[in-house]
């Protein structure tokens, strides 16, 4: 830490604060009695507010973004070096940091050839959507405009991507939503929904019910998280995947993969679908892309899908008519290429299998020790573990007992997070940890120590 807190009041920033800013997810009644919380300063996984108070984040930056640790000065050297150079040009035409980045994107992503820059996960999955039914109005006669989306998955913020929001509180209050969405059942397990041996496969059997439902002629794509995140983060089982790429082929459906969390490494590949043995026809991506040192996202198409949108040049509206003012910055694919030059150089996608191993069976002792804890899943380095009230049951532990277990790590000095006023039911029960990708043992060790400690309170 290069500011010494000690020496400087920032009693004036605080202040600032509370009188001026509009926090995200948060209910600021609160705020006319204590004092918000300001970061100041972060190193790897450390981060100091305006105390000088010192926390291990274990959720990289909030919202499962700062991959590769904070305080990284070569790519802050090479983002202050890109702007010198060039700041802007919108993304009608090119610019050299997003040429290579993108030609290094695709060597990670076999069968996919095409990236669209834009600025956020949000984003990138409505341009997703707006190609979707760009093609079905162009090459199936106005059908095929449906996007089906999954119970429980998370695609952003805007009222396009709230339509397939699978978390219905945070789609709660924003409506009406336009037509075409339609939702699947989730795959999790252990709520599982059908009694049978294969789950998996039972599960995905379930799209197939719907796609019949509506009519399979209707549907044109598929949007799915690879891991579910802020639903609780649900690792699908065993037969899943490999049954919605034969249901998507079987009906000429595109499937969208949406990497916004999983990707850049979280789940010890590149990409979360990777450890699936499928391939997409689009893959969305941003949080990890650059860690947070820049804002970007983009859309990555297979060539047909592009292809698709170059057929009649002498039309005037055969193209994608689309444009994101911010996927024209050059701060984010310069970020992202350094970004992933340190995940390759220092190996984090292989501390990432290492650690994530780690989280998932220090997670298992607690429950062996916690009652509480009614399930643990994960991949890599984003883990949860499901609180209950009673396991026979599966009854969620009340959601005020949830945050009390995350504020008491917050009073540790350890941040980790957990389902947030996503699902109704009182499932918003789920502990949820995603620590950077430069996670070492002993920081594995002092998150679930701190989890450890918070459940004996929460527990008697």
């Amino acid at each position: 830490m290069s500011l010494d807190l000690k020496q400087n009041d920032l009693s004036h920033v605080v202040a600032a604060d509370r009188q001026h800013v509009w926090h995200h997810l948060s209910q600021h009644k609160q705020y006319e009695a204590t004092d918000p919380r300001v970061f100041v300063e972060g190193e790897g996984l450390r981060l100091w507010d305006t105390n000088g108070k010192e926390y291990l984040d274990a959720v990289s930056g909030g919202v499962w973004t700062v991959n590769v640790g904070y305080g990284r000065e070569s790519i802050a050297d090479a983002v202050r070096d890109q702007l010198v150079k060039l700041n802007y040009y919108a993304g009608a035409a090119g610019n050299l940091p997003a040429a290579l980045f993108a030609q290094k994107l695709i060597e990670k992503m076999p069968g996919l050839t095409r990236v669209y820059y834009s600025n956020s996960g949000s984003e990138a999955n409505e341009k997703a959507y707006k190609m979707v039914r760009q093609i079905a109005a162009r090459h199936h006669g106005g059908k095929k405009w449906k996007i089906l989306y999954r119970e429980r998955d998370y695609h952003g913020t805007t009222i396009g991507t709230l339509a397939t929001s699978g978390q219905p509180q945070r789609a709660d209050q924003y409506g009406p939503y336009p037509d075409g969405f339609v939702m699947i059942p989730h795959c999790l397990e252990y709520r599982k929904q059908w009694d049978v041996k294969n789950y998996g496969e039972r599960a995905a059997d379930a799209i197939d019910e719907v796609i019949l439902r509506e009519g399979p002629h209707t549907v044109g794509a598929i949007v799915l998280e690879p891991v579910t995140a802020g639903g609780g983060v649900i690792t699908p089982p065993e037969g899943y995947w490999q049954r919605v790429q034969e249901i998507c082929r079987k009906y000429d459906i595109l499937l969208i993969i949406d990497e916004v969390v999983c990707g850049l490494g979280r789940t010890g590949k590149w990409f979360g679908y990777q450890q699936y043995d499928i391939q997409p026809d689009i893959v969305t991506m941003a949080k990890g892309v650059a860690s947070g040192y820049a804002a970007i996202s983009c859309t990555v198409t297979t060539e047909h899908v592009f292809d698709m949108f170059k057929d009649a040049p002498q039309d005037s509206m055969s193209y994608f008519r689309d444009i994101s003012t911010f996927g024209g910055c050059t701060a984010g694919p310069v970020a992202a290429l350094e970004n992933m030059r340190i995940i390759e150089e220092e190996g984090l996608l292989d501390n990432t299998v290492r650690m994530g191993e780690r989280t998932l069976a220090n997670l298992n002792a607690l429950m062996e020790k916690h009652a509480v804890i009614g399930d643990v899943r994960g991949k890599g380095l984003f883990c949860g573990a499901e609180l209950v009230a009673d396991r026979k049951t599966k009854e969620p532990l009340d959601e005020k007992r949830v945050q009390a277990v995350v504020a008491d790590c917050l009073a540790q000095g350890v941040i980790i997070g957990a389902t947030n006023r996503s699902l109704h039911g009182g499932l918003n029960n789920t502990l949820c940890l995603s620590p950077a990708l430069i996670a070492t043992a002993d920081d594995i060790d002092r998150i679930t120590d701190a989890i450890d400690n918070a459940l004996a309170k929460v527990s008697v």
